[in-house]
């Protein structure tokens, strides 16, 4: 019997990863005790990073537009961040006139055919501009239309144990039949700072000439740094925080990686304008790949695969920071493991007695102690 409870207690709900990217949503959801068994992504500059460190998954490396939902295996949830580029405040901000955006109608196909009991879509907050509002709310009417009780809010990382100011969208969605809706997990009382992420590394390492990896030769895996000058656009603001602050959002570009905190803040000259602090200037250098995973709360022992540092920087900026996929999977599979228990039909044995005037009688009888109901 105790070994019996043992397996249930431990019983992983089945997840299926789209847009997986280096696998920074994956990793956060198995950390609180799911099991990823299927994922896709389409970009081959990410492949040799996600079966490294999910060898047990099964990557599709089509394109979503190419894959029929029969052959995606069946799953408790569906999790994943169509690509963000077309919403971006960064980007071009074309929302679903982007073919980019188009692939989030995609998700809600393969989210229609398969009826998981969950399924969860990150996204960035550029999505709430007025100008995406329309297609916005078209997303979520669909997401609606479904079979799914649909939440949704813009919550900053920093808020979930992670050294980084980074906002996003999550929107979750509970089966109808679970009979409830998701509620987000509130924000933890304290920060943590780029002193406790970064503040054990060694010095980083220069990239070869043309920003190439240094490879093997790094004594701490990915620790090493862009080079290369700065546009007028990075020097248009500052770009140093310190040690016991969060860091600035840790984007999809090398060029745009914040310089380390060890470096004083940029000094101002007028709108749109600082320089480095004169005097100064051997102490501004570019965040590490691995420092940037630590801020998006990657362990040391994730290994990011890539020849130009550019997709290194790349795959890292376009994670969702691991320890805030895990307080949110947190939350979602202690709401499947209550609904798997009260879902649950209860067991009855029947047992039939036939007595001496012809009558039957029945007893209901407990699986766990049915001798003391059988002997009355």
């Amino acid at each position: 019997m105790c070994n019996k409870n043992k397996k249930n207690n431990t019983e992983r709900f089945k997840i299926v990863s789209l847009f997986a990217g280096c696998g920074g949503l994956d990793l956060g959801f198995e950390k609180a005790g799911f099991k990823v068994t299927w994922a896709n992504e389409f970009d081959s500059s990410i492949w040799d990073t996600f079966i490294n460190n999910f060898p047990h998954v099964h990557l599709d490396k089509r394109s979503i537009v190419d894959i029929q939902s029969s052959e995606i295996p069946a799953t408790d949830g569906i999790i994943g961040g169509p690509p963000c580029q077309s919403w971006s405040e960064a980007g071009t901000m074309r929302g679903l006139d982007d073919p980019r955006g188009k692939v989030f109608l995609e998700y809600i196909r393969i989210l229609k055919d398969k009826e998981p009991l969950f399924f969860l879509a990150e996204n960035v907050s550029g999505m709430l501009l007025p100008r995406h509002k329309e297609a916005f709310e078209k997303i979520l009417k669909l997401l609606k239309s479904l079979e799914y009780n649909v939440s949704w809010k813009l919550l900053n990382t920093k808020d979930y144990g992670v050294p980084q100011d980074r906002k996003r969208i999550i929107i979750v969605g509970y089966h109808k039949k679970m009979g409830k809706c998701f509620d987000f997990p509130q924000p933890s009382n304290k920060l943590t700072t780029l002193k406790t992420a970064i503040g054990d590394l060694e010095s980083s390492k220069s990239a070869q000439p043309y920003n190439k990896t240094n490879g093997d030769s790094l004594k701490i895996p990915n620790h090493e740094h862009m080079t290369g000058g700065f546009s007028t656009i990075y020097m248009s603001r500052n770009r140093v925080r310190s040690w016991g602050e969060q860091s600035f959002t840790i984007q999809a570009g090398g060029r745009h990686a914040p310089i380390h905190p060890k470096a004083p803040k940029m000094k101002f000259i007028e709108q749109n304008k600082r320089v480095f602090v004169p005097g100064k200037e051997h102490l501004y250098r570019r965040l590490s790949i691995r420092e940037c995973a630590r801020i998006q709360t990657f362990p040391d022992n994730f290994v990011f695969k890539y020849t130009n540092l550019a997709d290194g920087y790349k795959m890292v900026g376009n994670a969702v920071p691991v320890e805030f996929a895990h307080v949110i999977a947190g939350k979602i599979i202690a709401d499947l493991r209550d609904y798997k228990k009260t879902s649950k039909p209860k067991q009855k044995i029947r047992k039939i007695i036939k007595t001496k005037t012809g009558t039957t009688i029945y007893f209901d009888i407990s699986p766990k102690r049915p001798e003391e109901l059988v002997t009355r």
